[in-house]
C-alpha cells in the first residue's frame, strides 16, 4: 500500500479547509476579552507554523482525500468529518458564549482546548483516511505546537 500520496486537487480537502477557516475569519473580528499571544514557547510557535504551512498545502494537493467507493477505510473520513462537526459545534458554542479567555480555551464534551483539538484531529484522520504519512506528519506537527500553545494559556488562565 502505498502511503506517500497521489498529487491532484482535492475538493475533500478544500472542504475542511473552508470549514476551519470560516469560523477563524469571525474570530479576527470576536477574540475573547484580553486576549494576547504573548509568552508562547518559540518552539511550539515554530510547530504551529509549520504544520499549518503543511496541512493547508497537503490538504489541498492529495487527491487521495476525495471521495471514493464504501469501504471500512471509509469510516476514517466519517470520523474525520465527525472532528469537523464538533469544531464547528464548538465555535457555535464560543460566538454565542460571553467570549472570555474561559470559554477560548474551553473543553468540549471531555475534549481538551477543543478549539485547537478538534481541527488537528479531523485532519490527523483525513491523513488515515486518504493514508497519506506526510499529511498524519503534518497534522501531527501542527497539533503539538497548536495544542501545546493553548495548553499553556489555558493553564495560564488558571493560575
Amino acid at each position: 500500500m502505498n502511503w506517500l500520496g497521489h498529487f491532484g486537487f482535492s475538493y475533500v480537502g478544500l472542504a475542511f479547509l473552508l470549514l476551519l477557516f470560516a469560523p477563524n475569519l469571525l474570530w479576527m473580528r470576536r477574540k475573547p476579552k484580553g486576549y494576547a499571544a504573548d509568552g508562547e514557547r518559540p518552539i511550539f510557535q515554530a510547530l504551529e507554523r509549520v504544520g499549518e504551512v503543511l496541512v493547508v498545502c497537503f490538504a489541498l494537493v492529495f487527491r487521495d482525500f476525495n471521495l471514493r467507493p464504501w469501504t471500512a477505510w471509509s469510516l476514517w473520513l466519517v470520523i474525520a468529518c465527525a472532528w469537523m462537526a464538533l469544531y464547528e459545534l464548538w465555535w457555535l458554542r464560543y460566538f454565542r458564549s460571553a467570549r472570555e479567555l474561559a470559554d477560548f480555551y474551553a473543553s468540549l464534551f471531555g475534549i481538551p482546548v477543543a478549539g485547537a483539538t478538534l481541527p488537528v484531529a479531523a485532519f490527523l484522520s483525513l491523513g488515515l483516511y486518504g493514508r497519506v504519512i506526510w499529511m498524519v506528519l503534518a497534522a501531527s506537527i501542527l497539533g503539538i505546537g497548536h495544542i501545546g500553545i493553548h495548553m499553556e494559556h489555558r493553564r495560564d488562565l488558571r493560575k
